[in-house]
Order: structure tokens, then sequence, then C-alpha cells
């Protein structure tokens, strides 16, 4: 038997959504065997949905593309690799606390597109183009704080695009980019400086191993636990979280 993925599955019940959407706007439905009528749904209610669904799909795809998730999970997995604990934290976990510090982050940006986009729209005060258009401003005066004005030239001149008056004359196909290029930068360098105390601890263990003659012990099995009391005493994720979080501010 042929087996459907999550994906096609979800793309098949939203394009349902979608076309039915105008159909459950011109009249209330009865659901046949059921005492239930759907009510009449407005345009505004019709494009919410539209806009719901398209927003569901690309959701992963904005959070990594726009927000600070990228810069935060690349020095989370620095850390780990440093700190040699292999699969500790999980995965999962270290998602999860990037996750909600991106939201952390990304919370009073939201209000302001909430104010700006959102609930004119809701109130049938603007369409959806300017809707985009007001709920975009504030996204990309973000990503252009943060994004190089090297990645941006190099993008604008890829795109064969004139030289801009300022920088949010840009699109958003080079604001984009050049901010994921600046954050996975920046993630870099601060995964290096993580890498340094714990790389200097490595090399003195392996030093005083290899002179006390412990050739048979892996100077690792020795270095991993100092470390994670190095890390611990430090109060290292207090310190990592903590300036993480003030890069952004």
């Amino acid at each position: 038997m042929r087996s459907f993925s999550m994906p096609k599955i979800s793309a098949c019940i939203a394009g349902f959504l979608v076309l039915a959407a105008p159909a459950l706007a011109a009249s209330p439905q009865t659901i046949p065997g059921l005492p239930l009528k759907l009510p009449a749904a407005s345009d505004t209610t019709t494009w919410t949905i539209v806009v719901l669904l398209t927003l569901l799909t690309v959701l992963p795809a904005l959070v990594l593309s726009m927000t600070p998730f990228v810069r935060i999970l690349i020095v989370f997995h620095f850390l780990r690799q440093a700190l040699g604990t292999q699969n500790t934290p999980s995965n999962q976990t270290l998602i999860g606390l990037g996750l909600f510090l991106t939201y952390f982050v990304m919370a009073p940006l939201g209000a302001q597109i909430n104010t700006a986009a959102i609930q004119p729209f809701e109130q049938n005060r603007i369409t959806i183009t300017e809707a985009i258009d007001r709920g975009s401003v504030p996204l990309r005066t973000f990503m252009l704080k943060f994004a190089r004005e090297k990645d941006l030239a190099l993008l604008t001149e890829i795109a064969g695009l004139p030289r801009p008056s300022q920088p949010s004359d840009l699109p958003m196909r080079v604001v984009i980019p050049a901010y994921i290029l600046s954050e996975m930068k920046v993630g870099f360098q601060i995964g290096a400086v993580l890498f340094l105390p714990f790389m200097v601890v490595d090399m003195v263990v392996a030093a005083v191993t290899t002179s006390v003659g412990m050739l048979q012990l892996p100077p690792v099995i020795i270095s991993t636990p100092l470390k994670i009391l190095l890390f611990v005493v430090a109060d290292g994720w207090n310190l990592v979280v903590g300036s993480l979080l003030k890069s952004f501010s």
C-alpha cells in the first residue's frame, strides 16, 4: 500500500480548505446527519484562513531565516562540542531552549507587527497586501540591524540591483540571505571563543597524562569531567545565554 508523508497530507488539507473557503463564505452550510451549521464567513475570514495555512507551511523556514534562532543554535552546538558531552544536552532540549529564547527576543517585534499590520487587517481597515507591507517593515529593520554591510553589498551585486540610497530600500530577497550569512558568521565567532578555555583544559590534561606516563588512559576521560566541573562552577549556562541575549539588544 502506498504511504503518504505528513507534508503531502498537510498540503492536501490546506488545498481543500483554500478551495472550500469561498463556498463557505457564500452562505451557511449544513453538515448532513449533524445538527451543525457553519456560519457565513466574511472575506477577511477567508483571507485569514489562507494566510494562516500559508504561514504554517513556511513557518520552519521563517524561524530559521528571519530570527536569532540560527545564531543561538550554532552557539549551543559549539558549546556541546567543546564540553565533549556528545549528545548531552539532547538536540530536542537545545532546540526547545533556542525556540523559547528566540521568542523572548522577537516578542517586542511581534507586538509591533501586531499593532501595525494584524489588528488593522482584522478590523478591515487595510487589505492583505497592505498588511504584509506594514508587517515587513519592523522585520526588515531588525534584520538590517544585524546584517553586515559586506554581505548586503555582495548579494546586491549578485542580484544586479542598483546601489540603494539607504539599506531600507533593499528588497527582502537581499536582506534575508544577508542576515543569515551574518548570523552564521557571528555564531561561529562566539563558538570559537567558547572553544578556547576548554581547549586549554584538554591541552593541560593531555600534557600531564603524557608526562606521568599514563599512555593507556585517554586524556578525554579526565578532561571531560574537569570541563563540566569548570562550566558548572562558572555558571556557564547563565553566562552563555545572557551573552547571547545581550548581543541582540
